[in-house]
Parts: C-alpha cells; structure tokens; sequence
C-alpha cells in the first residue's frame, strides 16, 4: 500500500516555537465506499504484570491508604484508564506468569504468604494483589481478563482449577471458596494464554515440546461460566515467536491444522519490543537528540516485516484466517532510569514513543484481517506505560493519549488509502516521511490518521474524499516542541492533544501538520 501523509496544523501553540520553513505538500486518496477488515478493538489491549511498581502502587494502594481508592485500587488511574475504553488487560505476565501460583494470591489478605519475585528483581511479593483484586480492577476499568496461565512451573491441574475458580457457576468446591472469598457470581475470562514465552523465561522449551503441553492445557483448562458461549466464548492464545524466525509459528499451526474435538487454539501471541541497539536496551529515554529518535522510530517499523512473515506461515495452514495473530508484548524497552532499580523496567515515555505507538498501531491495523488483538508493555510505571504514577501524583504520558485519540478506531473499518510516504532523510538516515490510515467508526464517521515522522518540517496536507458526501470535519494533534519532550509530575501538559485547524471544502480536506506529530481527522457524512 502506498502512503502519502496528511496532517493539519493550523493551530501551533505560542509555547512550541516552530522554525520558519515551507510546509511541503502531501496528498492522500481516501474512498470512503470501500470497507476491508475491522480493526478489533482488542488491538487497544494493555498488559498488567507484576513487576516494579505496575501493580503495587500502579494499580493497588490497599483499602487502608490516604490515596482515595476502591477497595484498595486507585481511584484516578480507573478514571484515567476508562478514558481509553481499555478492552482487555493481560494479566499475571509475562515471564512472572510462569511462577505464579494463583492460590497463594486469595482468601484473606493477612494470610496469603509471602513470596520471592525471582522474575524482577528478587523482591518480596505480599500476594495481597491476587485473582479476585484484579478481576475487581478489570471491572472497575470496564475491561476483559486476559489471564496467562502457568506452563513453566505449573501443572495442568493447577490452571485447571483456577480457571474452575473464576468461572464455575454451579456449586463445586471452588466456586464455593470463591464465594467464601466475597464472589459468588463467576467471573468471565475472555482470553486464556497458555504460558508466555516458553522459548526462554517460560521454560526454554523446543516448540514440539510446547506443542504437547499446549494441547494438553487446552484440552484440559476449561472456562465453566455458562454464559460464555458462542461468540462470547473464552479464546485460548498460544505461545508463538519472540525472533523474527518462524519455527515456533510453524509447529504450532502444523498441529492446529490436524488439531481434533479434544483441544483447539484461537490464537498465536507474538513478542516484538522496539530495541534500536540490540540487547541490553541501552537508548535513553530522556535526553537525547533526532539522532536517537531516527533510529529508534527506524527499528520499530520491522514490526510490519515481522507480521508478514507469521503470517506467511499461518495463511500457508489457515488461509481463512480463523486463528488470530496476537501481539501481546510490544513497545518500546529504552535503558532503565538513572537512579532506579534496573530490574523494575522503569523509562519516560516521550513524544518520540507516542508517534511509535501510533505508527505500530497503524502497522496492526493494514494486517487486522490476522492481527485482531495486541497488548502494549505495559500499563502503569513499567516499560511504555500510560500512567505514572509517584505516591499519590499521576501524570499520563504521551502513548497515553494516543491511545485516547484511537478511541473512534476501536471496531472500526478499514478503508484503503493512497497516498506517496515521501522520505525524511537526517544525519544521513532515511524514515518515511508520514503514515496514515483511515477507517469508518463504528457510528458512521470517517476517520483518519496521520503521522508526521519528520521531526524537523511541517506537512501541508490535501485529502481526496469520494464515496462520502461531508458536512463537518474536525481535529486534534499531538505534538511538542522536541522529540524528547515528556510530561513530568512537575510539568504534567506539556504533550496533550490540541485541537487542529483543517478545512473542507467541493469533496477536498485540507490542513497542516506539524513536525514530530500524529493528528487523528474525524469527518461527519
């Protein structure tokens, strides 16, 4: 597909001084009558592991604190985080997942035993955030369970009867204890993950090994809530592929294509993390230059490469496409802050990371047809997260709102677009100039994104519209006045949204956009 960059920036705020250069021009194609794939809301999924402080003190202050919260749970980061309609939260991990004994993790708090996080950082773990604390979380974010059970160190029968735990309706032994516990409606799992990584934290398996214990939770981890039937069913996701080879996609849907009655998969993950310098990350993520930002937004764009060749595989053993593609670890994984515990993946999130998020974002929209689900590492003071938080400040960061300008993209249609991606070439690298994308929401509204990856020049943009007669157009962009540009608990909207100015006029779209931005356009028929 061809791309070519739209963007509106009439607005410019006095506080972002712009060089004064001549905006070059970029046109774009959009017919609004052509509908391709949807763009699963799942593709908007957060991941929630412990580790650092994502949960404890991220999400979970306890009942006792002076931060107002819910039984225990952060008032504003559930305000912050329903903002974004969060569909699906991946929780215990990540590698953690791999050690988590769920039963450890309920009953009454003062009880539950103390453990060794030997995943991240050796620190003791109270348990008090468990089964139960994140199920209340989910509900109170207004999101669905996506729980990883434990391959590594687990048993069948211990993810068994978890799973019978959060979701038996009729009155067994578990569902009797989780009522005991304070829940006596069962608990709906929308997604199960049969380990994590099992090529390396999870067990560092050969992918026919994984393959026997992949059928065998699957066979045996059942979801028991009567109400999740049909289209409401639980999807169970396998580990699939951490490096760009495709063995462990190979073996995993060469037996899904003989799979019979007893087992079956609706899903494949994928790991792929934005780590311009190879391991360990070593890029900063405050403080540095175009340089870095090049490079940086250079290795993210692998991820389309990366899909194409999963998706050779699968297509080659499911060409109607039944088994999704799932993206549940992604993101950008920059050098631990100076001053924290290397071990607790703590990074600033930056302008150069919103317009990663929003070209990845894209990336999984042109592949939805396969890619329907993904999950950004992580939510909340881990990794690229939305949230930080420090005692009782929060501060949302840039990927945060991205992630609330792509609201109306959630269950959208895809629609074709044209446009020339042009070249922005510094330092003697070259990144495409812009990307974009355009869909038809849910309620009828054309939308369309554009990114400026140009950090330097803005982009006056023109946007042929066929196949919609449009009344009214709006705008809003995302931009600062650097690459490096953060919110701070000290500066908190230095990078928001503004709104943008953008003309319509006899069937054309008109604006200009700033460097180093993305603008989501919505357009009423």
């Amino acid at each position: 597909m061809k791309c070519r960059h739209l963007l509106s920036f009439g607005l410019m705020f006095a506080m972002m001084p712009l060089p004064i250069m001549e905006a070059e021009d970029v046109h774009l194609s959009i017919d609004a009558s052509k509908t391709e794939a949807r763009i699963d809301r799942n593709l908007f999924g957060q991941f929630a592991e412990n580790l650092g402080h994502g949960l404890y003190e991220g999400i979970w202050v306890g009942p006792d604190s002076s931060i107002p919260n819910t039984r225990g749970i952060r008032n504003d980061v559930v305000a912050a985080l329903r903002e974004l309609k969060v569909p699906n939260v991946r929780w215990p991990g990540g590698c953690f997942a791999d050690q988590y004994h769920w039963r450890k993790g309920i009953g009454p708090a003062d009880k539950r035993p103390a453990t060794v996080n030997s995943a991240w950082g050796d620190v003791i773990d109270t348990n008090v955030f468990g089964t139960d604390e994140f199920m209340d979380f989910i509900q109170q974010i207004g999101s669905t369970p996506y729980v990883s059970v434990n391959v590594g160190s687990g048993t069948p029968q211990e993810a068994a009867e978890w799973l019978e735990y959060m979701t038996a309706a009729a009155p067994t032994a578990l569902a009797k204890e989780r009522a005991a516990n304070g829940h006596p409606e069962p608990y709906k799992v929308g997604f199960l993950g049969i380990g994590n990584e099992s090529w390396d934290c999870g067990g560092a398996m050969t992918p026919d090994y994984y393959v026997s214990l992949m059928k065998v939770y699957s066979r045996f981890v059942l979801n028991m809530n009567p109400a999740q039937h049909g289209k409401d069913q639980m999807l169970k996701i396998a580990v699939g592929p951490g490096t760009p080879d495709t063995e462990w996609t190979e073996a995993v849907m060469k037996a899904w294509k003989k799979h019979t009655w007893a087992w079956d998969i609706n899903g494949v993950s994928l790991h792929w993390y934005t780590v311009p310098n190879g391991w360990p990350p070593s890029t900063n993520s405050e403080k540095f230059g175009v340089d870095d930002y090049m490079k940086t937004l250079k290795s993210t764009l692998f991820m389309d490469e990366f899909l194409r060749k999963q998706e050779a595989v699968m297509d080659k053993y499911d060409p109607e496409k039944k088994v999704t593609l799932t993206v549940d670890e992604w993101g950008a994984w920059h050098a631990p802050l100076s001053g924290s515990n290397p071990a607790f993946l703590v990074q600033q999130n930056s302008v150069r990371d919103a317009i990663l998020a929003s070209l990845n974002l894209n990336i999984f929209a042109r592949h939805a047809d396969r890619v329907r689900m993904a999950n950004i590492a992580q939510m909340i003071n881990v990794l690229q997260a939305m949230i930080l938080t420090d005692k009782e400040q929060m501060v949302l960061t840039p990927t945060y709102y991205v992630y609330k300008m792509y609201v109306p993209f959630q269950d959208a249609a895809l629609i074709p677009i044209v446009f020339d991606a042009g070249a922005y070439t510094h330092g003697g690298a070259s990144l495409p100039r812009v990307d974009a994308i355009a869909a038809k929401s849910t309620d009828g509204k054309l939308l369309l994104e554009i990114t400026n990856l140009d950090a330097e020049n803005p982009a006056v943009v023109d946007a042929d519209l066929t196949g919609i007669v449009a009344k009214s157009a709006k705008a809003e962009t995302l931009t600062a006045p650097s690459v490096d540009s953060t919110n701070t608990f000290e500066s908190p909207i230095t990078v928001t949204p503004k709104p943008a100015a953008v003309k319509l006029q006899n069937g054309k779209l008109s604006l200009t956009v700033a460097p180093r931005s993305l603008t989501v356009v919505s357009i009423e028929p």
